[in-house]
C-alpha cells in the first residue's frame, strides 16, 4: 500500500544503556516471580514493539508501570515498515511481542488471520476523538488503544499566496498567479501513483471506495469506487494531467523538495512534511483541501495505535498497561511531541492545537473519514493507484476507471 507515514521527528539517542531492554522478540511468554495484573499468572514482564521515536516517549510511563505493578516493560525497537510483516510471521509461531504498534488499516487482516485480541476500553472509549476510535473498532469489538491520528491537507507557503480558496479551480488559479513554476503540487509515483493524496479530491466528488453502514462501518460486499462519482472524478483527473498540473514524473520527495524551494505555494500533504518545510524557512499555513467536485473534499483518517498479541499469555496485563497508562493525557502528550501526530485523547488533542499547525490539520481531519480496515482494501489500492497514473497520462478516463473497478471486484470475489 503506497501510503506515506513518515516520522517527522527523529531522534538521536534512544534509551540509557539498562533503563529499558531492548532486546528479544518472544516477549508474550512470562517468567515467574512478578507481580501479576488483571489475573494473569507470574506476569513479570511485557514486551513492547516500538519505533525509535515511541520508545523514548515511553520511558516514563514504562517506568511507572514497573513501580505500581512489578511488571517490566521490556520496548524493542523495530522499523515501523517491517512491524505489519514481522509481527504476521511471528504471532502464528507464539512469538512477537505481547503489544505493538501499528495502523489501523491493518486491523482487518489482523483479526482475520487471529493475530489480535480485543481490549476492554469500557468508559475511556468516551475520553477519545470518536474518528480514532471508529477507525480501531472492527465488528462492534474494540481493538487497538489509539494514540495519534494523521490526515493530508494544503500546506500553504503564506509568502506567495494569502489564502487557499475553497474551490480547486480558484486554487490553481491563484497558483499561477504567484508567479512560481508549479501552481500546486501533489506528489505521485510516476508507476503506482498515490490514491491516498487524490482521494480527498474523489470525495468531492462523491466518490468514496466502499458503501459504509449507518455506524460508519465499510460494507465490503458494496464496492462503490466504479460508480457515476467515480467515473466524473476519473474524468476530471484525465484533465488535470492534460493540463500538466498532476505530474506523475514528480514523486512525493521531488513535490516536498519543490515546495522547500519556494517552487508552489500549495503543496497536499501531512504533517510529516511540516519541520523541513519549516527548516527551509517556508512560513506554512495548514489549509483545508479545496473542494474539486463541489462537495467537500474528505481525506483519509489515519490512527496509529497500540495492538494486543493474541497469543500472548499476557493479554489481561497487556490490556491494564493500554488502558490504565498510556490513555492518559501526559503520555498521549508525550508520543504526540515525539512523533509530531496530533493525539487521540480528546484533552491532549484539544491541548496540542495551542499549535496552529495542528489545529488547522485537526480542522480538515474532523470531517475526515477513517481509512477502511476490511481485509478486502488490501485488493484496492494496486489497481486504484495504477489506473488513475494511467489517466493522468492520457488513457481514456470512461474506460480505465471501468476496469479498475472490475478488476478490483474480481479480487475480492
Amino acid at each position: 500500500m503506497k501510503v506515506n507515514r513518515k516520522s517527522v521527528v527523529a531522534f538521536g539517542a534512544l534509551l540509557a544503556a539498562g533503563a529499558l531492554a531492548l532486546t528479544g522478540c518472544s516477549g508474550n511468554s512470562s517468567s515467574g516471580g512478578g507481580a501479576s495484573a488483571g489475573g494473569d499468572k507470574a506476569t513479570s514482564s511485557l514486551t513492547v514493539w516500538v519505533d525509535s521515536n515511541r520508545a523514548a516517549a515511553m520511558k516514563q510511563v514504562a517506568a511507572d508501570f514497573k513501580k505500581d505493578k512489578g511488571i517490566t516493560i521490556n520496548l524493542v525497537v523495530k522499523d515501523f515498515g517491517k512491524i505489519r510483516d514481522d509481527f504476521t510471521a511471528q504471532v502464528p509461531t507464539g512469538k512477537g511481542p505481547d503489544i505493538t504498534i501499528g495502523a489501523h488499516d491493518w486491523i482487518g487482516s489482523f483479526v482475520k488471520d487471529g493475530l489480535v485480541a480485543p481490549i476492554e476500553l469500557g468508559d475511556s472509549s468516551s475520553k477519545f476523538e470518536k474518528v480514532a476510535i471508529s477507525a480501531v473498532t472492527y465488528d462492534s469489538k474494540v481493538y487497538g488503544l489509539p494514540y495519534a491520528i494523521e490526515n493530508i491537507a494544503i500546506l500553504r507557503n503564506t509568502a506567495l499566496a494569502d489564502s487557499t480558496p475553497a474551490s480547486y479551480d480558484e486554487m490553481i488559479a491563484k497558483g499561477k498567479a504567484a508567479g512560481t513554476k508549479y501552481p500546486f503540487l501533489i506528489g505521485l509515483d510516476a508507476a503506482t501513483g498515490d490514491a491516498y493524496h487524490t482521494y480527498p479530491f474523489e470525495t468531492s466528488f462523491g466518490g468514496q471506495v466502499f458503501a459504509q453502514n449507518a455506524d460508519g462501518s465499510y460494507d465490503a460486499k458494496k464496492l462503490t469506487i466504479g460508480d457515476e462519482a467515480g467515473q466524473k472524478f476519473a474524468t476530471w483527473l484525465g484533465a488535470q494531467g492534460a493540463a500538466g498540473v498532476f505530474n506523475p514524473g514528480l514523486t512525493g520527495d521531488l513535490a516536498k523538495a519543490a515546495f522547500n524551494a519556494g517552487e508552489a505555494p500549495y503543496f497536499i500533504s501531512g504533517p510529516w512534511n511540516l519541520p523541513d518545510a519549516e527548516k527551509a524557512g517556508i512560513k506554512v499555513s495548514v489549509d483545508p483541501i479545496p473542494s474539486a467536485g463541489g462537495q467537500e473534499a474528505r481525506p483519509f483518517a489515519g490512527v496509529q495505535a497500540f495492538f494486543v498479541n493474541a497469543k500472548s499469555k499476557n493479554t489481561l496485563a497487556a490490556n491494564e498497561f493500554l488502558v490504565n497508562y498510556l490513555a492518559t493525557p501526559a503520555v498521549q502528550t508525550a508520543l504526540y511531541k515525539a512523533g509530531g501526530r496530533p493525539p487521540a485523547l480528546t484533552e491532549s488533542f484539544q491541548a496540542a492545537q495551542s499549535d496552529p499547525a495542528v489545529a488547522g490539520f485537526a480542522k480538515v481531519g474532523a470531517n475526515a473519514v477513517p481509512m477502511p480496515s476490511v481485509p478486502e482494501m488490501g485488493s484496492v489500492w494496486d489497481d486504484w493507484g495504477k489506473s488513475e497514473v494511467a489517466i493522468i497520462k492520457g488513457a481514456d478516463p470512461t474506460s480505465t476507471w471501468t476496469t479498475m473497478a472490475q478488476a478490483i471486484q474480481t479480487k475480492i470475489g
